[in-house]
């Protein structure tokens, strides 16, 4: 078994409880409030514009080609989702360019923002990546869960549907591997430009080569 997998596994009961919230059961049933989700789509559009950012981060600190390539293309996605939920979702359920600049976040929201950009800025990559997956990976095992059980016709069937897509389970299978690997073995230090105090011979060894230039100071000064 993997680590993502152990990790997976682990966090099983968390998960669960995370799919029976009642927010996305009522969402699955299409009876969820309105104003219950534009507070979540508000929410949500700060959380994406600070989530590319932190996908740029780890484009930038990405050791190999491949993967400033995945996170690049993550943070280009992040920001048309972000734009999406202004065109269609923000339209659709009565929420203004205007009321989505003036909301704050959460903070829930402020929280976990706040969390990966402190993995970005001071811990490594690897732990940074193991932040960023569980978005990817939780809202996946979300829509997959809702898309079977979901009423019809649905309110929400378009943010049921783009996260069960199959090409947004493709991220987080696109990731792990990365997260899953070991570090690389770090090159070996450089060695000393001189020789090290121990492997010098007896008659240097200590401040001995400096004792005459302290004698002429000493003479000097007197």
């Amino acid at each position: 078994m993997s680590f993502c997998d152990a990790i997976w596994d682990e966090v099983a009961p968390l998960r669960r409880s995370i799919l029976a919230h009642p927010f996305l059961a009522e969402l699955a049933g299409g009876t969820l409030e309105a104003e219950s989700f534009r507070h979540y789509i508000v929410q949500d559009s700060l959380y994406l514009a600070e989530y590319a950012r932190v996908l740029a981060i780890a484009a930038a600190r990405a050791p190999t080609a491949a993967g400033r390539l995945e996170f690049s293309d993550g943070a280009k996605v992040a920001v048309q989702v972000e734009e999406a939920l202004h065109q269609a979702f923000f339209a659709r359920f009565g929420v203004t360019a205007r009321m989505a600049q003036d909301s704050e976040a959460t903070p829930a929201c402020l929280g976990y923002t706040g969390y990966l950009a402190t993995l970005a800025a001071t811990r490594s990559y690897e732990e940074l990546i193991a932040g960023i997956l569980p978005c990817f990976w939780v809202y996946w095992e979300v829509g997959c869960d809702i898309k079977p059980r979901a009423a019809s016709p649905n309110p929400y069937a378009a943010w049921i549907d783009t996260y069960a897509a199959p090409s947004f389970g493709e991220r987080p299978r696109a990731c792990a591997p990365w997260w899953t690997k070991p570090p690389p073995t770090p090159p070996p230090p450089p060695a000393p430009p001189w020789p090290p105090h121990s492997a010098m011979p007896p008659a240097s060894n200590g401040c001995s080569g400096i004792r005459p230039i302290a004698a002429r100071a000493g003479r000097s000064d007197g």
